[in-house]
């Protein structure tokens, strides 16, 4: 844990790592606290109705136990100086899930975070490419998997929460007859435990293998992120699914770690009244809202009246900007903590209220125990103060992936030789500032080259959102014979606003007005949906193209 400190170098200077040479994820988050205290609440699942359950950290242990025995018989395992299986976990935020992460991690197996909403393309290359042996999904899924099962030979099993259906085995019936003790494996810290794969808005997604110690190795940023975990009384929740890192890694087993009560909720759409009421009806007291949900949640009207009261709330994924910071202390009393990370090595940047005001714009600093900073892509070497470069962060370090799932090129590729040593590049372009802080500019191919200016997408972009007529707005570069390129704006408007010229012009200079006549779009174009990611992030690949489509034409018109 972090010692609570005045700035960030006194926490910085008092933390060190401990990683045992034995280290298992779910013996740590689950058997420990049945050893310290059996009944603590762990888990509150609402169904979609709003009834709800509540499950402590004896419950789950008996749960992931039966589950881990029902597997071992029917194959599952790890078999002596081998990789053990992998297997999916197709399932939304219920018991469940976090049920079966915990014994596959307790059997040395390899867990594969699966998003329910994959269709069959993303869940055949994920289960097909990982070489999975079993998934634990529901109904839903066995629906999806049935067509796929001709092209996944090493798909043994399939085990069902809503019964036994088709081929699938029922979780409840197989767990109830299995016994209810188990001996974990005895891990490595570096052994296999958890493959999520990259959301892919390039390329086939990359399996990203993560060891035991990652876990450990997000405590810190957790920590910080959330104004110092844990405080007596802390609950968590997130709308963000646990197959993606920031639920499973961010919220759900940290949380567990430190023995605080995690709310699983599954809702069919994710509004803003069924956010906030949960927040009051759980009685949530930390939160990891993404960017999107915020945006959302922003749209309701009188939300600062609701009388919600966090203790903490994180956020990442996208750059934060001052009007939805200023939202946020008043719609939660508190102030949101940015983080960032990725993928491959996550929670390395975090801001902390606790320590120091956010400055709007930065993400903040290295989080205690991580080495992040720009440098040079080519050469490692560190740049300095206020000059862009590539973010990346030093090796090794117990958060950093192990490397991409049978791809030892794209592996090589993610690093660079320095002075200082090896740096993972995380793809990400920044710029650190006098103080140390870091700030986001955008993925290498998002950055805008501008009649010799070098522009980020995200300061355009959360100014555009504080537009009365902006519901969400993307910005990239459109090929422009004389400057290179020109910013072009992409906007989705709110309900009861209609394109027009008029309002193309007055949002165009609503941002130049605010920021510099160099950063402002020149073209804005309206659209009636922005392409997103399954994590809320936008594909700028897309509404790239989409800008070198129409420069495409134009061209064609001049020389026609």
């Amino acid at each position: 844990m972090l010692e609570h400190g005045k700035t960030f170098d006194q926490v910085r200077s008092s933390f060190q790592w401990q990683i045992p040479e034995y280290y298992n994820i779910g013996v740590d988050v689950c058997d420990r606290w049945v050893d310290l205290e059996p009944a603590r609440l762990a888990v509150i699942d609402v169904e979609p109705g709003g009834a709800s359950r509540r499950y402590s950290f004896a419950d789950m242990k008996t749960m992931s136990n039966r589950l881990a025995n029902a597997l071992a018989v029917r194959g599952v395992g790890r078999r002596p100086k081998e990789i053990g299986d992998r297997v999916g976990v197709l399932l939304p935020q219920r018991i469940e899930t976090a049920v079966a992460h915990i014994a596959l991690a307790k059997m040395g197996c390899v867990s594969i975070p699966l998003f329910t909403l994959f269709g069959p393309d993303a869940l055949l290359h994920r289960l097909a490419d990982s070489g999975a042996k079993a998934v634990v999904t529901d109904a839903s899924g066995v629906e999806k998997l049935k067509p796929l099962l001709d092209q996944l030979p090493a798909l043994e099993l399939i085990v069902c929460v809503d019964g036994a259906l088709g081929p699938a085995e029922s979780f409840s019936g197989i767990s109830d007859a299995a016994s209810d003790v188990f001996t974990p494996v005895r891990t490595l810290a570096d052994d296999p435990a958890i493959l999520i794969y990259t959301s892919g808005t390039t390329g086939n997604p990359k399996g990203a293998l993560h060891a035991h110690r990652v876990l450990l190795g997000h405590l810190p940023g957790v920590e910080i992120s959330h104004d110092f975990l844990p405080h007596d009384g802390d609950r968590f929740w997130t709308p963000a699914d646990w197959a993606w890192i920031g639920g499973l890694l961010d919220v759900l087993m940290p949380a567990l770690h430190h023995g605080i009560a995690v709310v699983a909720c599954r809702f069919a759409k994710f509004t803003p009244e069924a956010a906030f009421d949960l927040i009051k009806t759980f009685q949530i007291r930390n939160a990891f809202l993404p960017p999107t949900a915020l945006k959302m949640m922003k749209l309701l009207p009188g939300a600062e009246r609701l009388g919600v009261r966090l203790r903490s709330v994180a956020s990442g994924g996208e750059t934060l900007g001052e009007q939805l910071i200023d939202w946020g202390r008043e719609a939660f009393g508190v102030t949101i903590n940015e983080f960032y990370g990725q993928t491959e090595c996550n929670m390395v940047v975090s801001s902390c209220a606790a320590i120091e005001a956010p400055l709007p714009g930065t993400m903040g600093r290295p989080v205690p125990g991580h080495v992040v900073d720009v440098v040079d892509p080519i050469s490692g070497i560190r740049q300095p103060d206020e000059t862009e470069g590539a973010i990346a962060v030093l090796a090794p370090d117990p958060v950093m992936f192990i490397g991409y799932w049978n791809n030892a090129d794209a592996t090589r590729e993610k690093f660079v030789e320095g002075p200082d040593g090896k740096w993972l590049l995380t793809g990400d372009r920044g710029i650190r500032d006098r103080k140390g802080r870091l700030r986001f500019l955008g993925r290498d191919d998002d950055v805008i080259g501008s009649a010799g200016y070098r522009i980020g997408p995200a300061e355009i972009e959360d100014c555009l959102l504080a537009h009365r007529a902006v519901r969400l707005a993307g910005v990239v570069g459109k090929p422009d014979a004389l400057r290179g390129a020109i910013v072009a704006a992409y906007v989705v408007l709110k309900d009861g606003y209609a394109p027009s010229d008029a309002l193309a012009e007055e949002v165009a200079n609503f941002v130049k007005s605010r920021l510099a006549a160099h950063e402002y779009p020149r073209v804005v174009r309206f659209i009636d949906e922005m392409p997103m990611t399954t994590t809320g992030k936008i594909i700028r690949r897309s509404l790239r193209k989409m800008a070198e489509d129409e420069a495409a034409n134009e061209r064609a018109e001049i020389n026609g």
